[in-house]
Protein backbone atom coordinates (compact mmCIF):
# COMPACT_ATOMS: atom_id res chain seq x y z
CA UNK A 1 0.00 0.00 0.00
CA UNK A 2 1.45 3.35 -1.02
CA UNK A 3 1.20 6.37 1.28
CA UNK A 4 2.39 9.84 0.42
CA UNK A 5 2.73 11.12 3.99
CA UNK A 6 2.48 8.09 6.25
CA UNK A 7 3.17 10.10 9.40
CA UNK A 8 -0.13 11.99 9.12
CA UNK A 9 -2.18 9.52 7.07
CA UNK A 10 -1.64 6.77 9.67
CA UNK A 11 -1.32 8.92 12.81
CA UNK A 12 -2.95 7.74 16.04
CA UNK A 13 -6.18 9.48 17.04
CA UNK A 14 -4.60 10.95 20.18
CA UNK A 15 -1.64 12.36 18.30
CA UNK A 16 -3.93 13.76 15.60
CA UNK A 17 -6.00 15.54 18.24
CA UNK A 18 -2.82 17.17 19.58
CA UNK A 19 -1.88 18.34 16.09
CA UNK A 20 -5.39 19.63 15.41
CA UNK A 21 -5.62 21.44 18.74
CA UNK A 22 -2.32 23.25 18.21
CA UNK A 23 -3.24 24.28 14.65
CA UNK A 24 -6.82 25.22 15.52
CA UNK A 25 -5.67 27.60 18.27
CA UNK A 26 -3.26 29.30 15.83
CA UNK A 27 -5.94 29.60 13.15
CA UNK A 28 -8.57 31.06 15.48
CA UNK A 29 -6.04 33.62 16.72
CA UNK A 30 -5.09 34.44 13.12
CA UNK A 31 -8.63 35.12 11.93
CA UNK A 32 -9.56 37.07 15.06
CA UNK A 33 -6.56 39.38 14.68
CA UNK A 34 -6.62 39.73 10.89
CA UNK A 35 -10.22 39.46 9.69
CA UNK A 36 -12.65 42.10 11.03
CA UNK A 37 -15.62 39.99 9.91
CA UNK A 38 -14.49 37.06 12.10
CA UNK A 39 -13.62 39.33 15.02
CA UNK A 40 -17.12 40.82 14.92
CA UNK A 41 -18.70 37.35 14.78
CA UNK A 42 -16.66 36.04 17.69
CA UNK A 43 -17.21 39.19 19.76
CA UNK A 44 -20.96 38.87 19.18
CA UNK A 45 -20.80 35.25 20.34
CA UNK A 46 -18.78 36.28 23.38
CA UNK A 47 -15.77 34.16 22.40
CA UNK A 48 -12.11 35.18 22.51
CA UNK A 49 -9.21 33.22 20.95
CA UNK A 50 -8.00 32.32 24.46
CA UNK A 51 -11.26 30.45 25.09
CA UNK A 52 -10.28 27.84 22.49
CA UNK A 53 -8.04 25.38 24.30
CA UNK A 54 -8.70 22.14 22.38
CA UNK A 55 -10.59 20.62 19.46
CA UNK A 56 -13.47 20.05 21.89
CA UNK A 57 -14.03 23.81 21.95
CA UNK A 58 -14.61 23.98 18.18
CA UNK A 59 -18.37 23.62 18.73
CA UNK A 60 -18.43 26.98 20.54
CA UNK A 61 -17.23 28.93 17.50
CA UNK A 62 -19.73 30.57 15.12
CA UNK A 63 -20.36 29.07 11.69
CA UNK A 64 -19.16 30.58 8.42
CA UNK A 65 -21.60 30.68 5.50
CA UNK A 66 -21.20 31.22 1.77
CA UNK A 67 -23.05 34.48 2.33
CA UNK A 68 -20.12 35.69 4.46
CA UNK A 69 -17.88 35.44 1.40
CA UNK A 70 -20.43 37.35 -0.68
CA UNK A 71 -20.85 40.05 1.99
CA UNK A 72 -17.09 40.62 2.09
CA UNK A 73 -16.48 40.25 -1.70
CA UNK A 74 -13.84 40.08 -3.03
CA UNK A 75 -11.05 39.91 -0.42
CA UNK A 76 -12.73 40.75 2.90
CA UNK A 77 -12.23 37.30 4.50
CA UNK A 78 -8.54 37.08 3.58
CA UNK A 79 -6.34 36.70 6.65
CA UNK A 80 -3.10 37.53 4.83
CA UNK A 81 -2.12 40.84 3.19
CA UNK A 82 -2.50 40.93 -0.59
CA UNK A 83 1.30 41.15 -0.87
CA UNK A 84 1.38 37.53 0.36
CA UNK A 85 -1.48 36.27 -1.85
CA UNK A 86 0.15 34.67 -4.89
CA UNK A 87 -2.99 33.28 -6.55
CA UNK A 88 -6.76 33.67 -6.55
CA UNK A 89 -9.43 31.24 -7.72
CA UNK A 90 -13.17 31.75 -7.83
CA UNK A 91 -16.40 29.78 -8.16
CA UNK A 92 -19.84 30.94 -9.25
CA UNK A 93 -22.29 32.38 -6.74
CA UNK A 94 -26.03 33.06 -6.70
CA UNK A 95 -25.79 36.75 -7.57
CA UNK A 96 -23.30 36.69 -10.42
CA UNK A 97 -20.57 37.68 -7.96
CA UNK A 98 -18.05 34.90 -7.57
CA UNK A 99 -16.83 33.33 -4.35
CA UNK A 100 -13.18 34.36 -4.26
CA UNK A 101 -10.40 32.29 -2.67
CA UNK A 102 -6.86 33.51 -2.04
CA UNK A 103 -3.72 31.38 -1.59
CA UNK A 104 -0.37 32.19 -0.05
CA UNK A 105 2.76 30.30 -1.12
CA UNK A 106 2.24 27.95 1.83
CA UNK A 107 -1.42 27.41 0.88
CA UNK A 108 -0.40 26.27 -2.60
CA UNK A 109 2.06 23.83 -1.00
CA UNK A 110 -0.67 22.50 1.33
CA UNK A 111 -2.97 22.06 -1.67
CA UNK A 112 -0.27 20.21 -3.58
CA UNK A 113 0.33 18.04 -0.51
CA UNK A 114 -3.30 16.94 -0.08
CA UNK A 115 -3.62 16.30 -3.81
CA UNK A 116 -0.41 14.25 -3.80
CA UNK A 117 -1.97 12.12 -1.04
CA UNK A 118 -5.06 11.78 -3.23
CA UNK A 119 -3.13 10.48 -6.22
CA UNK A 120 -0.98 8.18 -4.09
CA UNK A 121 -4.18 6.74 -2.61
CA UNK A 122 -5.32 6.03 -6.17
CA UNK A 123 -2.13 4.07 -6.80
CA UNK A 124 -0.15 6.77 -8.61
CA UNK A 125 3.54 7.47 -8.05
CA UNK A 126 6.66 8.92 -9.64
CA UNK A 127 6.47 6.49 -12.55
CA UNK A 128 2.87 7.45 -13.35
CA UNK A 129 1.60 9.58 -16.24
CA UNK A 130 -1.23 11.76 -14.97
CA UNK A 131 -3.55 13.34 -17.53
CA UNK A 132 -5.38 16.34 -16.05
CA UNK A 133 -8.60 16.82 -18.00
CA UNK A 134 -10.29 19.19 -15.59
CA UNK A 135 -10.62 22.77 -16.82
CA UNK A 136 -7.77 25.15 -16.05
CA UNK A 137 -8.51 28.73 -15.01
CA UNK A 138 -10.53 30.24 -12.15
CA UNK A 139 -12.07 26.79 -11.54
CA UNK A 140 -9.87 25.03 -8.98
CA UNK A 141 -9.97 21.55 -10.55
CA UNK A 142 -7.28 21.74 -13.22
CA UNK A 143 -4.52 23.59 -11.39
CA UNK A 144 -5.23 21.78 -8.11
CA UNK A 145 -4.73 18.40 -9.75
CA UNK A 146 -1.77 19.70 -11.78
CA UNK A 147 0.25 20.91 -8.79
CA UNK A 148 -0.60 17.77 -6.82
CA UNK A 149 0.61 15.56 -9.64
CA UNK A 150 3.89 17.46 -9.93
CA UNK A 151 4.37 17.39 -6.14
CA UNK A 152 3.89 13.62 -6.26
CA UNK A 153 6.59 13.44 -8.92
CA UNK A 154 4.30 12.02 -11.62
CA UNK A 155 4.58 13.15 -15.23
CA UNK A 156 1.67 15.57 -15.65
CA UNK A 157 -0.09 15.94 -19.01
CA UNK A 158 -2.10 19.22 -18.77
CA UNK A 159 -4.73 18.59 -21.45
CA UNK A 160 -7.50 20.57 -19.73
CA UNK A 161 -11.05 19.78 -20.90
CA UNK A 162 -12.37 19.23 -24.43
CA UNK A 163 -10.65 18.18 -27.69
CA UNK A 164 -11.47 14.55 -26.96
CA UNK A 165 -9.78 13.00 -29.99
CA UNK A 166 -6.49 14.69 -29.03
CA UNK A 167 -6.94 13.53 -25.42
CA UNK A 168 -7.29 9.93 -26.57
CA UNK A 169 -4.37 10.24 -28.95
CA UNK A 170 -2.14 11.53 -26.15
CA UNK A 171 -3.34 8.78 -23.82
CA UNK A 172 -2.15 6.25 -26.39
CA UNK A 173 1.09 7.99 -27.35
CA UNK A 174 2.20 9.08 -23.86
CA UNK A 175 1.00 6.01 -21.96
CA UNK A 176 -1.35 7.80 -19.55
CA UNK A 177 -1.80 5.68 -16.41
CA UNK A 178 -4.12 7.97 -14.42
CA UNK A 179 -6.69 10.52 -15.51
CA UNK A 180 -8.35 13.30 -13.50
CA UNK A 181 -11.66 14.57 -14.91
CA UNK A 182 -15.41 14.59 -14.30
CA UNK A 183 -17.09 11.16 -14.29
CA UNK A 184 -19.39 12.18 -17.14
CA UNK A 185 -16.36 13.10 -19.25
CA UNK A 186 -14.82 9.71 -18.47
CA UNK A 187 -17.90 8.02 -19.97
CA UNK A 188 -17.73 10.34 -22.95
CA UNK A 189 -14.11 9.25 -23.46
CA UNK A 190 -15.30 5.63 -23.35
CA UNK A 191 -17.89 6.33 -26.04
CA UNK A 192 -15.36 8.06 -28.27
CA UNK A 193 -12.96 5.15 -27.82
CA UNK A 194 -15.64 2.72 -28.96
CA UNK A 195 -16.40 4.85 -32.03
CA UNK A 196 -12.71 5.12 -32.92
CA UNK A 197 -12.05 1.43 -32.32
CA UNK A 198 -9.72 2.05 -29.37
CA UNK A 199 -9.87 -0.80 -26.85
CA UNK A 200 -9.09 -0.33 -23.14
CA UNK A 201 -6.27 -2.86 -23.73
CA UNK A 202 -4.70 -0.34 -26.13
CA UNK A 203 -4.18 2.06 -23.24
CA UNK A 204 -2.11 1.86 -20.05
CA UNK A 205 -4.84 3.52 -18.00
CA UNK A 206 -5.12 2.09 -14.46
CA UNK A 207 -7.31 4.52 -12.53
CA UNK A 208 -9.31 7.70 -12.78
CA UNK A 209 -9.84 10.35 -10.09
CA UNK A 210 -13.33 11.69 -10.74
CA UNK A 211 -15.18 14.58 -9.14
CA UNK A 212 -16.61 18.10 -9.58
CA UNK A 213 -20.14 16.72 -10.10
CA UNK A 214 -22.44 14.24 -8.34
CA UNK A 215 -22.27 10.65 -9.59
CA UNK A 216 -23.70 7.31 -8.56
CA UNK A 217 -22.33 3.86 -7.79
CA UNK A 218 -23.96 2.57 -10.97
CA UNK A 219 -22.07 5.22 -12.93
CA UNK A 220 -18.87 4.08 -11.23
CA UNK A 221 -19.52 0.49 -12.26
CA UNK A 222 -20.17 1.55 -15.85
CA UNK A 223 -16.95 3.59 -16.03
CA UNK A 224 -14.92 0.72 -14.58
CA UNK A 225 -16.47 -1.82 -16.96
CA UNK A 226 -16.02 0.26 -20.10
CA UNK A 227 -12.56 1.67 -19.39
CA UNK A 228 -11.24 -1.32 -17.39
CA UNK A 229 -9.93 0.97 -14.65
CA UNK A 230 -10.53 1.74 -10.99
CA UNK A 231 -12.83 4.79 -10.58
CA UNK A 232 -11.89 6.85 -7.52
CA UNK A 233 -14.22 9.46 -6.00
CA UNK A 234 -12.76 12.85 -4.99
CA UNK A 235 -14.46 15.67 -3.09
CA UNK A 236 -13.54 19.32 -2.85
CA UNK A 237 -14.78 22.85 -2.39
CA UNK A 238 -12.96 25.90 -3.68
CA UNK A 239 -13.73 27.72 -0.42
CA UNK A 240 -12.00 25.04 1.67
CA UNK A 241 -9.07 24.62 -0.75
CA UNK A 242 -10.31 23.05 -4.00
CA UNK A 243 -10.09 19.34 -4.88
CA UNK A 244 -8.33 17.28 -2.24
CA UNK A 245 -10.61 17.97 0.73
CA UNK A 246 -11.38 14.23 0.67
CA UNK A 247 -10.69 11.30 -1.64
CA UNK A 248 -11.09 7.53 -1.74
CA UNK A 249 -8.20 5.11 -1.67
CA UNK A 250 -8.05 1.99 -3.83
CA UNK A 251 -10.48 0.22 -1.47
CA UNK A 252 -13.25 2.72 -2.39
CA UNK A 253 -14.92 2.59 1.02
CA UNK A 254 -15.28 6.26 1.91
CA UNK A 255 -13.26 9.38 1.17
CA UNK A 256 -10.25 10.04 3.42
CA UNK A 257 -10.07 13.56 4.86
CA UNK A 258 -6.57 14.97 5.64
CA UNK A 259 -7.45 15.75 9.25
CA UNK A 260 -4.17 17.53 9.87
CA UNK A 261 -5.45 20.24 7.49
CA UNK A 262 -9.26 20.08 7.68
CA UNK A 263 -11.43 19.26 10.71
CA UNK A 264 -14.86 17.90 9.70
CA UNK A 265 -18.07 17.91 11.72
CA UNK A 266 -21.55 16.61 10.94
CA UNK A 267 -24.39 18.84 12.09
CA UNK A 268 -28.16 18.82 11.98
CA UNK A 269 -28.81 21.45 9.27
CA UNK A 270 -31.89 22.72 11.09
CA UNK A 271 -30.74 22.87 14.73
CA UNK A 272 -26.99 23.25 13.94
CA UNK A 273 -26.33 20.70 16.68
CA UNK A 274 -23.20 18.54 16.24
CA UNK A 275 -24.25 14.94 15.59
CA UNK A 276 -22.47 11.78 16.79
CA UNK A 277 -20.15 9.73 14.53
CA UNK A 278 -22.01 7.81 11.83
CA UNK A 279 -24.97 10.19 11.70
CA UNK A 280 -26.20 11.59 8.42
CA UNK A 281 -26.20 15.38 8.27
CA UNK A 282 -24.54 18.46 6.82
CA UNK A 283 -20.76 18.33 6.68
CA UNK A 284 -18.90 21.34 8.07
CA UNK A 285 -15.19 22.05 7.64
CA UNK A 286 -12.65 24.09 9.59
CA UNK A 287 -9.30 24.70 7.90
CA UNK A 288 -6.35 24.66 10.30
CA UNK A 289 -3.33 25.28 8.06
CA UNK A 290 -4.60 27.79 5.50
CA UNK A 291 -3.22 31.32 5.64
CA UNK A 292 -4.92 33.21 2.82
CA UNK A 293 -8.54 32.25 3.46
CA UNK A 294 -8.87 30.23 6.68
CA UNK A 295 -12.46 29.15 7.30
CA UNK A 296 -14.01 28.42 10.68
CA UNK A 297 -16.85 25.89 10.68
CA UNK A 298 -17.76 26.43 7.03
CA UNK A 299 -21.24 25.11 6.24
CA UNK A 300 -20.93 23.23 2.96
CA UNK A 301 -24.67 22.43 2.59
CA UNK A 302 -23.58 18.93 1.49
CA UNK A 303 -25.18 15.94 3.22
CA UNK A 304 -22.83 13.13 4.27
CA UNK A 305 -21.65 11.10 7.27
CA UNK A 306 -18.29 10.38 8.94
CA UNK A 307 -16.61 7.06 9.71
CA UNK A 308 -13.76 7.19 12.26
CA UNK A 309 -12.79 3.52 12.00
CA UNK A 310 -9.37 2.78 10.41
CA UNK A 311 -9.58 1.86 6.72
CA UNK A 312 -8.48 -1.46 5.24
CA UNK A 313 -5.66 0.48 3.56
CA UNK A 314 -4.12 1.25 6.97
CA UNK A 315 -4.92 4.96 6.98
CA UNK A 316 -6.47 6.22 10.20
CA UNK A 317 -7.93 9.42 8.74
CA UNK A 318 -11.67 9.91 9.12
CA UNK A 319 -13.66 9.02 6.00
CA UNK A 320 -16.72 10.80 4.65
CA UNK A 321 -19.42 9.01 2.70
CA UNK A 322 -20.47 10.00 -0.81
CA UNK A 323 -22.55 13.19 -0.71
CA UNK A 324 -26.22 12.23 -0.94
CA UNK A 325 -27.72 15.68 -1.51
CA UNK A 326 -27.73 19.31 -0.43
CA UNK A 327 -29.64 21.46 2.03
CA UNK A 328 -29.94 24.38 -0.42
CA UNK A 329 -31.06 24.74 -4.03
CA UNK A 330 -27.62 24.72 -5.64
CA UNK A 331 -27.13 22.37 -8.59
CA UNK A 332 -23.84 21.08 -9.90
CA UNK A 333 -24.02 20.77 -13.68
CA UNK A 334 -20.90 19.75 -15.60
CA UNK A 335 -18.78 20.88 -12.66
CA UNK A 336 -20.39 24.34 -12.47
CA UNK A 337 -22.41 25.62 -9.51
CA UNK A 338 -25.84 26.76 -10.71
CA UNK A 339 -28.48 28.50 -8.60
CA UNK A 340 -32.05 28.98 -9.83
CA UNK A 341 -31.88 32.56 -8.54
CA UNK A 342 -29.21 33.32 -11.16
CA UNK A 343 -31.70 32.41 -13.90
CA UNK A 344 -34.35 34.50 -12.19
CA UNK A 345 -32.11 37.58 -12.13
CA UNK A 346 -31.39 37.17 -15.86
CA UNK A 347 -35.10 36.94 -16.74
CA UNK A 348 -35.95 39.95 -14.59
CA UNK A 349 -33.12 42.00 -16.13
CA UNK A 350 -34.36 41.19 -19.66
CA UNK A 351 -37.96 41.85 -18.64
CA UNK A 352 -39.65 40.48 -21.75
CA UNK A 353 -41.12 37.29 -20.27
CA UNK A 354 -43.19 36.28 -17.26
CA UNK A 355 -41.12 35.64 -14.08
CA UNK A 356 -42.02 31.94 -14.08
CA UNK A 357 -39.43 29.37 -15.07
CA UNK A 358 -38.36 25.76 -14.56
CA UNK A 359 -34.91 24.16 -14.78
CA UNK A 360 -34.89 20.64 -16.22
CA UNK A 361 -31.61 18.85 -15.54
CA UNK A 362 -30.93 15.53 -17.22
CA UNK A 363 -28.04 13.32 -18.23
CA UNK A 364 -27.97 12.29 -21.89
CA UNK A 365 -25.16 10.31 -23.49
CA UNK A 366 -23.47 10.56 -20.07
CA UNK A 367 -23.29 14.35 -20.14
CA UNK A 368 -25.39 16.72 -18.01
CA UNK A 369 -27.94 18.81 -19.90
CA UNK A 370 -29.85 21.89 -18.79
CA UNK A 371 -33.14 23.05 -20.28
CA UNK A 372 -34.72 26.24 -19.00
CA UNK A 373 -38.44 26.55 -19.61
CA UNK A 374 -39.59 30.16 -19.50
CA UNK A 375 -43.20 31.29 -19.47
CA UNK A 376 -44.11 34.01 -21.94
CA UNK A 377 -46.73 36.68 -21.34
CA UNK A 378 -50.16 36.54 -23.02
CA UNK A 379 -49.09 39.51 -25.19
CA UNK A 380 -45.98 37.65 -26.41
CA UNK A 381 -47.95 34.44 -26.96
CA UNK A 382 -49.72 35.97 -29.93
CA UNK A 383 -46.56 37.59 -31.28
CA UNK A 384 -44.74 36.55 -34.42
CA UNK A 385 -42.34 33.60 -34.37
CA UNK A 386 -39.29 35.76 -35.21
CA UNK A 387 -39.88 37.93 -32.13
CA UNK A 388 -40.06 34.83 -29.92
CA UNK A 389 -36.89 33.41 -31.46
CA UNK A 390 -35.09 36.71 -30.79
CA UNK A 391 -36.13 36.59 -27.12
CA UNK A 392 -35.02 32.95 -26.88
CA UNK A 393 -31.59 33.86 -28.26
CA UNK A 394 -31.28 36.83 -25.93
CA UNK A 395 -32.13 34.72 -22.85
CA UNK A 396 -29.76 31.95 -23.99
CA UNK A 397 -26.87 34.41 -24.41
CA UNK A 398 -27.44 36.09 -21.04
CA UNK A 399 -27.95 32.80 -19.17
CA UNK A 400 -24.77 31.29 -20.62
CA UNK A 401 -22.83 34.46 -19.79
CA UNK A 402 -24.10 34.38 -16.19
CA UNK A 403 -23.92 30.63 -15.51
CA UNK A 404 -20.84 29.82 -17.57
CA UNK A 405 -22.49 26.77 -19.19
CA UNK A 406 -24.72 26.24 -22.21
CA UNK A 407 -28.46 25.73 -21.76
CA UNK A 408 -31.43 25.05 -24.01
CA UNK A 409 -34.09 27.74 -23.71
CA UNK A 410 -37.69 26.74 -24.28
CA UNK A 411 -40.46 29.34 -24.25
CA UNK A 412 -43.72 27.88 -22.97
CA UNK A 413 -47.34 29.04 -22.91
CA UNK A 414 -48.69 31.42 -20.24
CA UNK A 415 -49.63 29.70 -16.95
CA UNK A 416 -48.24 26.33 -18.10
CA UNK A 417 -45.63 26.18 -15.32
CA UNK A 418 -47.18 24.84 -12.12
CA UNK A 419 -47.74 27.38 -9.35
CA UNK A 420 -47.06 26.58 -5.71
CA UNK A 421 -48.59 27.99 -2.56
CA UNK A 422 -45.40 27.35 -0.66
CA UNK A 423 -41.81 27.54 -1.85
CA UNK A 424 -41.78 27.54 -5.64
CA UNK A 425 -40.46 24.38 -7.24
CA UNK A 426 -37.89 25.58 -9.74
CA UNK A 427 -35.92 22.42 -10.52
CA UNK A 428 -36.65 18.99 -11.94
CA UNK A 429 -33.48 16.89 -11.73
CA UNK A 430 -33.92 13.73 -13.79
CA UNK A 431 -30.37 12.48 -13.28
CA UNK A 432 -30.08 9.11 -11.55
CA UNK A 433 -27.43 9.75 -8.92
Amino acid sequence: MSYWNEKYECMSKDEMRRVQTERLIKTVTRVYNNVPHYKAKMDKAGILPGDIKSVDDLKHLPFTYKQDLRDTYPFGLFAAPMSEIIRVHASSGTTGKKTVVGYTKNDIEVWAEVMARTFAGAGAGKESFLQVSYGYGLFTGGLGAHYGGEYLGATVIPTSSGNTKLQLSLMQDFGTTHIACTPSYALYLAEEMEELGIRPEDLKLKAGIFGAEPWSESMRREIEARLKIKAIDIYGLSEVIGPGVACECEYQCGMHIPEDHFIPEIIDPETEEVLPAGSQGEIVFTTITKEGLPLIRYRTRDLSSLNYEPCKCGRTEVRMSKVTGRTDDMLIIRGVNVFPSQVESVLLSIGETAPHYMLIVDRKDNLDTLEIQVEITPQLFSDEVKKLEDIERKIKKEVESTLGISAKIKLVEPKSIQRSEGKAKRVIDKRVL
